[in-house]
């Protein structure tokens, strides 16, 4: 097994990118909302660690159970079998999950909080049944992925600010976790729409494994209509919240409507015609895209608070 065969199993772009969120909440949103965290820098390493190798053991054991579909679906990028054997698969996978357990143990433990640890133990479980049964399900498998990137924005907050409520502080403390959701929310409804585009990407090979996914049981064209249709719901939802929570601050407004909305408008266009694999590979792009710039946008509200404090 290369470097390169091991990073690519493990998705390091996606974990840089989850690591990057964290650490905009933990050093961007927090301080600009004055909120009282319980992690020190170090703790908090341990706990985007934490995420990341239990996130990566998620890669690896989809890659172990998605070998056949693969070679249907991505022939030239399948790791597990060709670059990597099972047996190796199977033990950084066992070896990952033990580690992740054990530095959120410690996590939990600084924070006088050892309940939390089933947080992780609860992630690792529903990881392992998705792969093993959940994907082959419609839209049960969908929910349960995006469920668990949008828990690794809202444990930030669990591990950080939830510790740290006082009788005193518990407004502030509250409300800022509240953002958190709205943000863990977006992310959950972006990735519930990026799931069921690479169904559709993915087909061919999710037939041959037996799958039952939208796109298998609807059809393709169907389910684009499903997809675009299910739009709507996040272009009502951020059009609406953005003019509610952001109608005092218009340059902040202004990139909600212009780098997330647009884009959206766009991607609906586009998905309800999609047709070959590059037209879903775009279309699962641009879905990754909009969420990022989405989640980005805590940046510039922080930043303006910041500097209207000033």
């Amino acid at each position: 097994m290369t470097l390169s065969s091991f990073f690519q199993l493990v998705r390091w772009k996606n974990l840089v990118m989850i690591a990057l969120i964290q650490i905009l909440f933990k050093y961007v949103y927090f301080p600009s909302f004055s909120v009282d965290t319980a992690l020190s820098n170090f703790t908090f390493a341990i706990l985007v660690f934490t995420t990341l190798i239990i996130a990566a053991a998620g890669y690896i054991m989809n890659d172990i159970y998605d070998v056949e579909a693969d070679k249907i679906n991505k022939p030239t990028k399948v790791l597990v079998s060709r670059k990597i054997s099972k047996k190796q698969a199977n033990f950084l996978y066992n070896i990952f999950n033990s580690i992740g357990l054990l530095c959120g143990l410690y996590v939990a433990h600084t924070v006088d909080k050892l309940s939390f640890v089933a947080i992780f133990v609860i992630t690792i479980l529903l990881l392992k049944v998705y792969n093993s049964d959940l994907k082959k399900r419609p839209i049960i498998g969908n929910v349960i992925v995006s469920l668990l990137v949008s828990m690794s924005i809202l444990i930030v907050g669990v591990f950080d600010i939830i510790p740290m409520v006082t009788e005193e502080n518990d407004i502030n403390q509250y409300y800022a976790f509240r953002v958190l959701i709205d943000y863990a929310v977006f992310a959950f409804i972006f990735m519930l729409l990026r799931e069921m585009v690479k169904d559709a990407e993915d087909v061919n090979g999710d037939k041959y494994m037996n799958m039952k996914t939208l796109p298998i049981i609807l059809g393709r064209k169907r389910a684009n209509t499903v997809i675009f249709a299910l739009s709507f719901f996040p272009l009502i939802i951020i059009t609406f919240y953005s003019f509610n929570s952001f109608s005092n601050v218009p340059f902040v407004l202004a990139y909600m409507l212009i780098v997330v909305l647009m884009p959206l408008l766009y991607f609906m266009t586009k998905i309800l015609y999609a047709k070959s694999k590059k037209d879903y590979i775009r279309a699962s792009r641009l879905l990754k895209l909009i969420m990022l710039l989405g989640i980005f946008s805590i940046v510039i509200l922080s930043l303006t608070i910041y500097y209207a404090d000033r």
